[in-house]
């Protein structure tokens, strides 16, 4: 029971084949205690996909463009739990202008939109949820990625949100460790998620990544990210932190596709 007894926060589930889905699973199933959040119309959508979890957990409103919404439910985790253990961060949003292969037409404000959601909520996580963590011991904050480190078909702007994310994570972990607060990011490999379904050209994305990952790479199954999160939440990983764990099949270490025997 990896998470025996851990109290999670847990964003981003909509789908079954969220990554946050797996992660809430693999939670439960490792004995976590956990709470989810959607906003809008999605949350509805992520409350019946909630129900297909192990146990029904109760599902929050949390908007991360509005800062009302942080204390509102930093106030139920108060009052709940009073600590809380660990924070998923699985929020990443671009308007259509900034992903789709148009970069340099994309306007400022649809920039700012793709950067607030997705890399300026990380810090805001950390800022909202820090003290709670550090009622815990520490905790940790960890968040979904995708490699930033090359530029990507049709990816133009989020691509540049998710560097913004990485970097964030490394002034993170140097502010919140202090306090013992692990804060890591997961670049997983694609996956058909909602996310993905914005990305033109995601088949073709997942063929290369198939051929070029030594271990084989299944678009289908978010299992292992969803593993290597619950790993980062527990207790043995206690000296990570600042880090960006690869869980693509090893892909990303390899400059051309492998031979197949």
């Amino acid at each position: 029971m990896l998470l025996e007894g851990k109290r999670l926060l847990i964003t981003g589930v909509l789908t079954e084949r969220s990554f946050a889905f797996s992660v809430a699973r693999h939670a439960q199933e490792q004995g976590a205690e956990i709470v989810l959040t959607g906003f809008g119309r999605g949350l509805s959508i992520t409350r019946r996909v909630a129900a297909k979890l192990p146990s029904t957990p109760d599902v929050l409103e949390l908007d991360v463009t509005d800062e009302s919404h942080y204390e509102a439910v930093v106030a139920d985790l108060e009052q709940r739990w009073g600590a809380v253990d660990g924070v998923v961060h699985a929020i990443g949003f671009a308007p259509a202008s900034a992903i789709g292969g148009d970069f340099l037409a994309t306007p400022w404000e649809d920039v700012a939109t793709a950067v607030r959601v997705s890399t300026y909520s990380f810090a805001a996580f950390g800022r909202a949820f820090g003290p709670l963590l550090a009622r815990a011991g520490g905790g940790a904050l960890v968040g979904l990625d995708f490699d930033a480190s090359v530029a990507w078909p049709s990816y133009d702007w989020m691509g540049v949100a998710k560097a913004g994310l990485e970097a964030t994570c490394r002034y993170l972990a140097r502010d919140l460790g202090p306090q013992g607060t692990r804060v890591n990011l997961v670049a997983a490999g694609p996956v058909r998620t909602m996310a993905a379904k914005q990305i033109a050209g995601f088949d073709d994305l997942g063929d290369t990544w198939a051929r070029r990952a030594p271990l084989g790479w299944d678009t289908g199954d978010p299992d292992p990210v969803g593993r290597a999160v619950c790993a980062l939440l527990s207790d043995w990983l206690p000296a990570v932190t600042g880090e960006i764990i690869h869980v693509d099949g090893g892909a990303h270490a390899m400059g051309m596709d492998v031979p197949r025997r």
